[in-house]
């Protein structure tokens, strides 16, 4: 399905060509939102609510290397340490380096299941260039050791056998769209028929545009090998946690568990939801989205140090036509009202 509201881009990085999608690409300042989609997904998964915040800021969803649109790396793996790094130099190029590792300008980033974990690694690789960080559905436990672990490890087969199979035989069954509504009838808990079709329809158009089965083995390795909880401590800067109550990826107590590492977060359950919240409930994502960029940042939890606040550099690069701070709540110079952003402490977790 085409997007009304979204201009397709592309830039040239290291050797590939990265696709990206410009949500509501107008002349006005709006704060820079980028969003990273997940496993076998490309920017069309996260459209809804890509759609949903567009008027109040510049959306930016790209197809990660490999996968949609986008070119696969030349050279290298697709792993998490590489589309972290896919991330530095892509936000890098977006913003004409007004945000980069020495700017001290950040951007608002967003993940979904894969893409939370590319997100949170890159936030604590990079910290200055994420102001604020969302994670929908974020993974955080390996997959082998949550509730589905059988079918994890039926999965871990398929992937296998489709790699070690002859090349279009092997090919042809990581493109099956039976395994497709498989995986979907599994993922999908709502019990409308339309949100159902709708799934299903975005998982068979959208599911296979991956560029070749080497770059689905080592993504989906990447995957399974990888969690947000691994960097939970290190991320520094107000986080929101956006969780299905039914996700089979990553169990509620193991999402409680994890938030309570990172020192100023909002974690926020969404009940009857499992793993596709951005097709089941992104109207739901979108508003806590709203409301927790337009808050002041959640108090940090005891133990941890108070976070410096965040830097309001301003900027205006050309392709962004200017770049306003992510954080509501600026005085008329632009500027954070510090005062305001210092008062009032938020519940960290909403059950």
């Amino acid at each position: 399905m085409d997007n009304p509201y979204a201009e397709r881009r592309s830039v040239e990085l290291d050797g590939y060509r990265v696709r990206y999608w410009f949500y509501d690409a107008d002349k006005e300042r709006k704060p820079l939102f980028v969003m990273l989609h997940g496993f076998r997904g490309d920017h069309h998964g996260l459209q809804l609510i890509a759609s949903a915040l567009r008027e109040k800021y510049h959306v930016v969803v790209p197809d990660l290397p490999g996968f949609g649109r986008s070119e696969p790396f030349p050279d290298r793996e697709h792993s998490v340490a590489n589309y972290v790094e896919f991330t530095r130099a892509f936000v890098s190029a977006l913003t004409d380096d007004a945000v980069s590792p020495d700017s001290g300008t950040g951007v608002v980033l967003l993940g979904h299941s894969f893409g939370s974990t590319v997100a949170a690694h890159f936030a604590a690789a990079y910290p200055e260039m994420v102001e604020r960080l969302v994670l929908v559905n974020p993974i955080s436990q390996p997959p082998l050791a949550g509730s589905q672990r059988r079918l994890t490890k039926l999965t871990e087969l398929y992937y296998g056998v489709g790699a070690s199979l002859p090349k279009r035989l092997g090919t042809s069954l990581l493109s099956s769209n039976t395994v497709v509504k498989l995986m979907t009838d599994v993922m999908v808990k709502s019990d409308d028929p339309e949100v159902k079709r709708y799934a299903l329809r975005q998982h068979q158009a959208y599911f296979n545009a991956f560029a070749n089965r080497e770059v689905l083995s080592q993504a989906y390795q990447a995957s399974i090998s990888r969690t947000v909880a691994e960097v939970a401590m290190q991320l520094s800067m107000p986080t929101l946690l956006v969780v299905g109550e039914l996700d089979d990826l990553g169990s509620v107590d193991s999402q409680r568990t994890m938030a309570s590492w990172i020192r100023s977060h909002s974690l926020k359950i969404i009940p009857g939801v499992g793993h596709l919240i951005h097709y089941e409930t992104p109207l739901v994502a979108a508003q806590l989205i709203e409301e927790f960029l337009a808050s002041p940042a959640p108090e940090p939890l005891e133990g941890y140090d108070r976070l410096p606040f965040a830097d309001t550099t301003a900027s205006t690069p050309d392709q962004l036509t200017g770049m306003l701070p992510a954080v509501a709540g600026h005085d008329g110079e632009g500027q954070l009202d510090r005062e305001a952003r210092a008062r009032g402490p938020r519940e960290n977790e909403n059950r």
